[in-house]
């Protein structure tokens, strides 16, 4: 499979994050809406068999990884540094994968560092505040509205907030896609890319949420280590029964409670089967290296995931860097 990197532009508020598994949800029905069902559906052939036509990474900033989720024990004491600090520290840099990774949580940083690093935190011309951090969470006042009327109804008023990811001005995101050029093309992934980021990504993308620009980044080096024997994953993904080794795997899981996106809202019942999957930065060791640039499995497509789509897929696999990990670290 093939490697694209795509730079995101961002040019509005979020109300969902920039994570693999919604982001593929979101091509699939950019595919459909661009390319028709039949195409889609041609695409999504051999899905749950390990044939997946593209897997997307979480968006992270440039120049950056998710700091392996490795117990801190397992690294040297900072003694300049609290435990409080140490946690907030969940950025890697690419130039650290030239050092062994004992060293790591050294150059790892946080949202505040990565913003003073790259100068995005002062003021703008209309006054508004100084960013603390890479992205920060604010409240949004809503209020339930009476389409026919246009106000909220006698003795219907009832506020509530909804909290909006506001990234700092001028922030980059770099997303990291495999994909089977057989299949698609880098061209038409980009494509389909800034078709997301002209409709808006994720929740409230209809009042102007979650709105991109898209830059190809075809020559960038896909990261990496030399001698590897784990996978740092870059996105939520489905391990369970993929033989991975229990003693040297570590990760943090959650359930996903997926929702059907784009016009499937509308057919009675958006929301799908909860999965269980872990976040992007598990470090994951496998019996043998893979002979593909992801891991995982796809979710679905037996009528189990969707009341409404019976062929309705969840992107259970996620692009990896190959890491080396010491013999001597086990859980």
């Amino acid at each position: 499979m093939d490697r694209l990197t795509l730079r995101l532009q961002l040019l509005a508020p979020f109300g969902s994050p920039l994570l693999g598994d919604m982001l593929f949800g979101q091509l699939c029905w950019a595919l459909r809406n661009r390319h028709g069902e039949t195409h889609l559906q041609a695409l999504l052939e051999g899905y749950t068999a390990g044939r997946p036509f593209a897997v997307v990474a979480d968006a992270l900033p440039d120049g950056w990884l998710p700091r392996p989720a490795l117990p801190l024990s397992l690294f040297p004491e900072l003694p300049e540094a609290d435990r409080k600090q140490i946690k907030k520290r969940v950025w890697l840099p690419l130039a650290a994968l030239e050092r062994p990774l004992p060293d790591w949580l050294e150059s790892c940083r946080s949202d505040a560092d990565l913003l003073a690093a790259e100068d995005h935190s002062k003021a703008d011309a209309h006054g508004k505040p100084e960013a603390k951090s890479l992205s920060m969470l604010h409240p949004q006042p809503h209020n339930s509205i009476n389409r026919a009327t246009g106000t909220t109804g006698r003795g219907d008023f009832a506020p509530y907030t909804l909290m909006q990811q506001w990234f700092a001005d001028g922030v980059t995101l770099s997303l990291r896609i495999v994909f089977d050029a057989e299949r698609i093309s880098s061209e038409a992934l980009t494509e389909l890319f800034a078709d997301i980021g002209a409709v808006g990504f994720g929740r409230d993308a209809s009042i102007g949420l979650g709105k991109f620009a898209v830059e190809p980044l075809e020559a960038e080096p896909w990261p990496g280590q030399t001698n590897a024997n784990a996978c740092l994953t870059l996105a939520p993904c489905a391990p369970q029964g993929r033989g991975f080794d229990a003693q040297r795997s570590f990760y943090e899981v959650f359930t996903r409670f997926g929702r059907h996106g784009d016009m499937a809202v509308h057919q009675g019942n958006p929301f799908k089967t909860p999965v269980l999957l872990v976040r992007g930065g598990a470090l994951l060791t496998p019996a043998e290296t893979p002979d593909v640039p992801f891991v995982g499995q796809g979710l679905g497509g037996d009528g189990r995931l969707s009341k409404v789509i019976s062929g309705t897929v969840q992107q259970g696999y996620a692009p990896f860097v190959a890491l080396h990990l010491p013999k001597e670290v086990a859980a």
